[in-house]
């Protein structure tokens, strides 16, 4: 019943019903026929309800405006109205205003506290916000008003789960299948696992497995009851009997490493030939199991491992398995094995070539394709160990074998990529693409390669291949929320020094996060009318989590760094370049000239504002247009990223601030994370917090070489800033410092950091810089021990020695051009295939041979579409 104080006539009272009949069958142009009748009425122009619901129908044919000042109106008229507070929170649910909705629904329940459809709107958005709290009371209220109503039950289930209260979960689901006698198949069997679900929460091990066996019958997913009986038997010790379900598991699905290490675990296996007898077993049962085969190589060692890995090679040799490399790469953390798989593949190479066999003793000869392969797996296990200059001899004498087999100029691709040399990589990939322009993994692949050389058009075009007609690819694969995309487009154009264009991207992906954890929303009453509580629940968990994704860090990561480089670096529009380019000279008048335009343009927007008001106000072109763009509004599209205008954000700090604050609440476990807090706070200039990130750095971390930097560079900046802070902060940071520190000075911490890394050139690389912005007359100490490229190195490699060239370059040691001239010599000559390190005459000389192709490239790297010829280097 209304508690408005407002009350029509029969004649009004029907046409209001029928305003809100025509709003639940979405008849809405009718629904606000009849409210205009009762409004015309001057007696009840002002009733608060009808224009409650007008505006609500307005807002259904997307006039917001409209919509939000007669729902305005309605509520000042009748605040006694449940309808008008309800209507006004449907408004403001729309526009994704959640925490005001549900302070509208809480008022309409105070003037009508059994009304049963605000109750199920304030639930929906209670489990949105995840207020779970609020959540369980509200579905506990509409339990008692609507016993038989299976949401209600179901929900308050799931509050209670999501709380943690078990013990009160499990008596709610058995009375729920107790007073339900018609529940479907599927429906026990969900209940069943729900409840067996919550008495594993509640730690009633015993109690569970006695549940799990009792409805057995009732379980139809077989597979997770299966697992659930493994995982509860383990629990109980019950050891015997979960390697027998282990077994059956087994014999399902051999191919899942997780069981075999369950059932190791339970038959408690200690020797080498008793684990090795239970992939035995298995291989007889399953002589087509990859896995029984592949899993007895992580433990066997020395001669057991030779004749193992052997077999597993061969076979897969034979088989022509291209993914054979990756399945054993997890081998490679072990020298002892890399040695033996080398000595017998390069073993294998000889013989195949020569008497077309693995070894003289074997009786029949091998197809040719065997040592096609062979060849294959031999690249790239050079380019595994990062010698590049023979994975690609073996790859060219693989495509000389087979010059039509695409996977091998993808190979070829990836070898000059971490050679450092992603020009040639691009154009392998690219040819790799043209041999099949129909496989839409390689043409990704080749987009993909042409953003990391800086083509964006060019990547573009390629998917352009493979998107809808009529508009952009990059339209396309935005609307198609396709990250990779977008990440390496950021990264791209982050390169090329387009700062705004990465920006967009990284925005755009931010929004596709938002657009994830929004699209929840309709499956709140969906799942549970259909029932589906696992699923439910583990919905839930992704989507509480769902911004520990790495795209979304990768995303972050690269706004901050571009607003951090916009502090020191901001950009500067064409006018300002001019101005500074003269001097600033025809400045003045520039600026008359500028001012007089934008006069002029108001006169003539205020002239065509005037015009357009003495025509009607419903013309139906004006009204068409007018309702695509509000109801464009109402679906929650926003306004479009202007590249300029984030380039040119007013504080780009603050900016940064917001990217980083998911990162600190969701990937709070990752350094990365608390190193760019640093970076931007140090920016910010606020001691405090980045003391924070260094306390929490140090915690994560402690070994991290940029912790060392980091750590070092506020020393050093507190030196001189610490007299500027208030007391209280001074005192605050300086016992922080010394926490971190230990009293240590700088060059302390330097050599503390690298005496148990000294084979590592990424310490040395961090030791250097904090010895020299310690004290730049030790550049030439800095220098010898950051350039030193001596063979005991452990991690010397083409990105590290990349980067320490960039520092050199960028200034970072001050002026050193001769030291950058010979270090790139010494680079040379243990990469040669890397352009980083290659004088100008070698990339001019790869220039001239790549223009021959359908490729060219500038000294940076950056690869351009040149004439189309079908020859290969």
């Amino acid at each position: 019943m209304s508690s408005s104080s407002q009350s029509l006539p029969p004649k009004e009272a029907t046409l209001f019903k029928r305003i809100l009949k025509c709003y639940e069958q979405k008849q809405f142009k009718a629904g606000l026929k009849y409210a205009k009748q009762i409004l015309s009425n001057s007696k009840y122009a002002e009733h608060g309800e009808t224009l409650s619901m007008k505006g609500l129908t307005l807002s259904c044919l997307g006039r917001k405006e409209e919509a939000y000042e007669d729902a305005r109106r309605g509520l000042r008229n009748d605040l006694k109205s449940h309808v008008c507070w309800h209507v006004y929170g449907l408004l403001q649910r729309s526009d994704r205003k959640y925490d005001e909705a549900i302070k509208c629904y809480r008022n309409a329940l105070k003037l009508d506290a059994d009304n049963v459809q605000i109750l199920r709107d304030l639930a929906l958005l209670q489990i949105q916000m995840r207020d779970v709290e609020g959540y369980r009371e509200t579905k506990g209220r509409l339990l008692q008003l609507r016993p038989g109503h299976k949401p209600s039950w179901l929900g308050f289930c799931i509050a209670h789960d999501l709380l943690k209260e078990y013990d009160m979960a499990v008596p709610i689901v058995r009375e729920y299948r107790r007073t339900q006698p018609n529940l479907t198949d599927y429906e026990s069997s969900e209940l069943a696992f729900f409840e067996n679900k919550m008495l594993c929460g509640s730690r009633q091990g015993k109690a569970a497995l006695e549940h799990l066996k009792t409805n057995q019958s009732v379980a139809k997913d077989q597979l997770c009851y299966n697992e659930s009986k493994v995982d509860l038997l383990i629990s109980e010790g019950q050891k015997d009997k979960a390697a027998e379900v282990l077994a059956e598991l087994i014999d399902r699905n051999p191919e899942k490493w997780s069981y075999y290490a369950q059932l190791e675990s339970c038959l408690d296996l200690q020797s080498e030939e008793d684990r090795l007898a239970i992939y035995s077993s298995v291989q007889e049962d399953h002589p087509r199991a990859v896995a029984p085969r592949r899993l007895p190589l992580n433990f066997v060692s020395g001669d057991r491992f030779k004749e193992l890995v052997e077999v597993f090679i061969r076979r897969g040799l034979r088989k022509g398995i291209p993914q054979l490399f990756n399945s054993l790469r997890a081998l490679y953390s072990n020298s002892e094995k890399v040695e033996i798989i080398e000595e017998l593949t390069l073993r294998y190479v000889d013989e195949l070539t020569t008497t077309e066999k693995f070894s003289a003793t074997d009786d029949g000869m091998e197809p040719p394709s065997t040592l096609l392969w062979l060849l294959f797996f031999v690249g790239q296990h050079y380019d595994r160990l990062g010698q590049h200059t023979k994975a690609v001899e073996y790859i060219n004498r693989a495509i000389a074998h087979t010059p039509t087999l695409i996977e091998l100029y993808m190979m070829k691709a990836k070898i000059y990529k971490h050679a450092g040399n992603m020009a040639l990589a691009a154009k392998y990939m690219d040819e790799a693409r043209q041999m099949d322009t129909a496989d839409r993994y390689v043409n990704c692949k080749a987009a993909k390669y042409m953003l990391r050389v800086n083509d964006v058009e060019k990547a573009e075009e390629l998917c352009a291949l493979f998107t809808r007609e009529g508009s952009s690819a990059t339209d396309s694969l935005t609307d198609m929320q396709c990250m990779w995309y977008l990440t390496e487009s950021a990264h791209a154009y982050m390169r090329r020094g387009q700062w705004g264009e990465a920006l967009k991207k990284c925005h755009e992906i931010d929004r596709h996060f938002d657009e994830f954890i929004e699209d929840q929303f309709d499956f709140h009453a969906y799942c549970l009318r259909r029932g589906t509580l696992r699923t439910y629940c583990r919905m839930l968990e992704m989507e509480d989590s769902v911004r520990c994704h790495k795209f979304f860090g990768l995303a972050a990561k690269a706004a901050i760094e571009c607003y951090v480089h916009l502090v020191d670096h901001p950009v500067q529009d064409e006018e300002e370049k001019k101005d500074e380019a003269s001097g600033g000279a025809d400045s003045k008048e520039r600026k008359k000239e500028l001012s007089k335009q934008r006069k002029a343009a108001k006169k003539l927007a205020l002239q065509q504002q005037q015009q357009g008001a003495e025509q009607k106000k419903d013309s139906k072109a004006q009204q068409q247009q007018k309702d695509k763009e509000d109801r464009e509004d109402r679906i929650g599209q926003k306004d479009k990223l202007d590249p300029k205008l984030l380039a040119k954000a007013e504080d780009p700090l603050e900016q940064a601030v917001k990217f980083l604050r998911p990162l600190q609440t969701f990937r709070s476990q990752d350094p990365t994370t608390h190193l760019l807090a640093y970076q931007v706070f140090a920016k910010k200039r606020k001691a405090l917090p980045m003391l924070q990130s260094l306390k929490r750095l140090s915690e994560l971390a402690p070994d991290h070489p940029q912790y060392l930097v980091n750590l070092c560079d506020f020393v050093l900046t507190m030196k001189s800033r610490l007299s500027e802070l208030p007391t209280a902060v001074q005192e605050v940071v300086t016992a922080g410092m010394t926490e971190l520190t230990g009293g240590r000075d700088v060059e302390e911490l330097s050599r503390s950091t690298l005496t148990p890394h000294s084979s590592s050139l990424v310490y040395r690389r961090a030791c250097a810089l904090t010895l020299y912005r310690q004290d730049a007359a030790r550049l030439a100490e800095s220098l010898e021990l950051v350039t030193s490229l001596e063979d005991s190195l452990a991690d010397r490699s083409v990105e590290v020695c990349s980067g320490i060239c960039h520092d050199l370059e960028s200034g970072m040691y001050g002026e050193c051009a001769g030291k950058v001239a010979d270090y790139k010599v010494q680079c040379h000559a243990l990469f040669p295939l890397a352009v980083d390190f290659m004088s100008a005459d070698e990339v001019q000389q790869m220039t001239a041979d790549m223009e021959k192709l359908d490729l060219s490239v500038t000294a940076n790297g950056h690869v351009a579409s040149g004439t189309t010829t079908e020859n290969a280097i």
